[in-house]
């Protein structure tokens, strides 16, 4: 399936990262259809309408990953074509199970965040802010593997921004959600909080981050390093391209950044000055508010437990947890 198969339908331009990019390809299926709101539903009949497609003729609804921002409109969409919504397994659940899987993650989230040395005020801002997004509470999803091919498209798996994220790659082009963005950096920790936590373990708040149990960094890095070497173009869950030598930008970004994590633990030279991944967060990031919360203390983690795996670091508290470079 070609380029000229697949276009671009911008839907609920509002983010820092540009406008959403929704993808028709060819008049089979829309990856990505949007966020869950008025304004981005008749943005996307639109774009459906200016290309010639009726919804009745898609077959399937595509989701690179579960945030609603991406996968807001599925369930709608996929109502409406009477087609079959698919995405990753691992993040299948999220939107199948919405309502149920939502408290899930906000217990979640809470409990992984207070851990990582989150202030209680700062812990319930967050999840007081985690507004309901108007999807069903219940959704038939079907489950995809990587290499399995639906549409035309074949399914990647590209695990880091978060569990079960999945691109899509037609003969030319590779639709990459969220794992590689245009002009901002994919959050990897916090954006999802169960990559914190080891993989197939039980993901409710009862659960815990154990030490070196998993590697949300180096998840990532790999995505990164698989997409490199593939070579189709790769088309972005926001904006309109992706330039040239973007994916070393962003590894040679995380290199940095662990060298700034790693900074911050070596500036103190006793065990007793050992930091919480949400200290390393105010010092990399500085005052963080909302959502950014989360996004900060889980990416400090994240590199944090990827500096552990690498013996430069290593947990000396679990309650909060704490970090000591190894000396």
């Amino acid at each position: 399936m070609a380029a000229d198969s697949v276009s671009r339908i911008e839907v609920g331009g509002d983010g820092p990262e540009g406008g959403n990019s929704a993808y028709l390809v060819a008049d089979r299926a829309v990856v990505d259809p949007g966020p869950p709101t008025e304004r981005a539903w008749q943005e996307l009949q639109a774009g459906l309408e200016r290309a010639g497609v009726a919804p009745a003729s898609l077959e399937y609804v595509l989701v690179t990953h579960w945030h609603a921002d991406h996968a807001g409109l599925a369930p709608r969409l996929a109502e409406t074509a009477d087609a079959t919504l698919a995405m990753g397994a691992a993040d299948a659940a999220l939107v199948a199970d919405y309502a149920r899987e939502r408290e899930r993650r906000l217990e979640r989230d809470a409990e992984t965040i207070r851990r990582c040395g989150v202030p209680t005020a700062a812990v319930d801002s967050v999840i007081d802010g985690d507004a309901v997004s108007p999807m069903p509470d219940e959704t038939p999803v079907e489950r995809l593997a990587d290499g399995d091919r639906v549409a035309g498209l074949e399914a990647v798996a590209t695990p880091g921004h978060t569990l079960g994220h999945t691109a899509f790659a037609s003969d030319d082009v590779l639709l990459v959600g969220d794992a590689v963005l245009p002009t901002v950096t994919p959050n990897v920790g916090g954006s999802d909080t169960r990559t914190l936590r080891g993989s197939g373990r039980e993901s409710g708040a009862a659960s815990t981050i154990e030490a070196g149990d998993h590697d949300p960094l180096g998840a990532f890095r790999s995505t990164l390093e698989r997409l490199a070497d593939r070579p189709e173009r790769l088309l972005p869950g926001h904006g309109a391209a992706i330039e040239q030598g973007r994916i070393e930008e962003l590894l040679n970004h995380h290199r940095e950044r662990s060298q700034r994590v790693l900074g911050a633990l070596e500036n103190d030279e006793s065990t007793a000055a050992a930091k919480t991944p949400w200290e390393v967060a105010r010092e990399l990031f500085g005052d963080l508010e909302g959502i950014h919360v989360k996004f900060g203390a889980g990416e400090a983690a994240a590199h944090l437990q990827a500096l552990e795996r690498g013996g430069l670091v290593e947990r000396v508290a679990d309650d909060p947890i704490r970090y000591d470079v190894v000396r």
